[in-house]
């Protein structure tokens, strides 16, 4: 496919500067962020989980209420002043002036783009948008986005929140400074693109690229089913097979991660090959794999679609593949759970409905591969809804500018 390399492999594209919300120290920035997971956090809490003095804090929180960044809050909106008495409980917490910004998060896949905007607390505020891709080429792919932002902005138009300030895009690929895209083999990119580049200059507002694996985990740990983990992994099954770990809410930096190779890993020794030429890797957990598997089954060439329908209607093969590809999907979870020991594993993507069919023949895989004494490996299945994948890019450009 013809990319356009000679213009976007082009020098001169710059990517602009991130904005600051406000300019504090690193201290303070920190606080921010720290608000911002956490809130409505009391004074006391955050200093001790900070190691900062109450007057130090005190004063940096003054700075960020002065800057129009925190706000005091009720530190239980549903608990009543009597209650917060008796219990001894702070009357006032601290949180992110949630409409103080918005951020406009775009996830891109192969055939469909979509994208949301969200307020300061990680919250869609505006109507989920997408746009059928037809032509893949860079160029066309940042007009799409460039349409996609155009519409969050015009939903935010008729409130009272502010234009987006940044805008986040996740991308199934490999990322470089946040910026520059070197692997997408969805979208059949070849070379260095510099996207984000190309995205300003139809947008004119600050663009930075993510691993749409890695923005999921992130938004996770900050704003849903990661939040007060130390160690949590997701795993995504779909048209392909992603894997991400993060310490501390952040994903662990390993520079080839991105390169699928979680979906290659052994898990049923009399599985099907995949198209390298491995037998019975996390491949078989691929919604093309399952597909083939189950037309095999019934005798004709059937859809993964088809084999949805089947598997919701609780047809006999279908069932049987369900369970037995939730085995496999239990039996790569307990190789993440004995090697990577994350406190627990959130399953995700397109696929991950047969998660929820077979729940108990995951716990079978896992149990087969761990200790009896061992402890049970949590794990948590999302639905699946590509305005949650563009939410996650939104976040990822809300933490950095929160974090500067």
């Amino acid at each position: 496919m013809d990319t356009n390399l000679s213009r976007t492999d082009r020098t001169d594209l710059h990517v602009m500067e991130f904005p600051h919300w406000f300019h504090r120290s690193d201290h303070t920035h920190r606080v921010a962020a720290a608000i911002l997971k956490h809130g409505p956090i009391a004074r006391t809490t955050l200093a001790q989980d900070l190691g900062l003095s109450q007057g130090a804090l005190s004063r940096i929180t003054s700075d960020l209420i002065y800057d129009g960044v925190v706000e005091e809050s009720s530190a239980d909106p549903d608990e009543s002043a009597e209650t917060r008495e008796r219990r001894g409980r702070p009357q006032t917490a601290l949180r992110i002036r949630q409409d103080a910004r918005t951020f406009v998060g775009v996830k891109i896949n192969a055939h469909l783009a979509n994208a949301v905007a969200i307020n300061a607390h990680s919250t869609i505020v505006s109507r989920p948008h997408s746009h059928a891709i037809s032509e893949q080429s860079p160029d066309v792919l940042a007009r799409t986005v460039a349409e996609l932002v155009a519409a969050c902005a015009a939903d935010l138009a008729d409130t009272n929140l502010p234009t987006p300030t940044a805008i986040g895009i996740a991308v199934g690929g490999h990322i470089v400074d946040d910026t520059v895209v070197t692997f997408a083999p969805f979208l059949h990119w070849e070379g260095r693109i510099p996207f984000a580049a190309l995205v300003e200059q139809a947008t004119g507002l600050p663009t930075r690229l993510y691993n749409d694996i890695d923005s999921l985990l992130v938004d996770a740990c900050w704003f849903g089913g990661g939040v007060g983990y130390d160690n949590f992994a997701i795993l995504t099954i779909g048209t392909g097979i992603g894997y991400s770990l993060a310490f501390h809410g952040t994903p662990i930096n390993y520079p080839d991660k991105t390169y699928g190779l979680a979906g290659h890993i052994l898990i049923d020794p009399d599985g099907p090959r995949c198209v390298s030429g491995h037998r019975g890797c996390a491949q078989c957990l691929t919604s093309d794999s399952i597909a083939e598997e189950y037309s095999q089954m019934i005798g004709k060439a059937v859809t993964f679609d088809d084999f949805g329908r089947d598997a919701r209607a609780g047809r006999s093969l279908a069932t049987r593949l369900v369970n037995r590809t939730c085995f496999r999907l239990g039996t790569l979870i307990a190789a993440i759970a004995n090697l990577a020991m994350p406190d627990k594993v959130m399953i995700a993507g397109e696929s991950a409905f047969i998660a929820r069919l077979g729940t108990d023949a995951i716990r079978d895989g896992i149990n087969n591969y761990r200790h009896n004494q061992s402890a049970p490996v949590i794990f948590e299945i999302i639905d699946h809804d590509w305005a949650l994948w563009a939410k996650a890019a939104a976040s990822r450009v809300l933490i950095r500018y929160i974090k500067r």
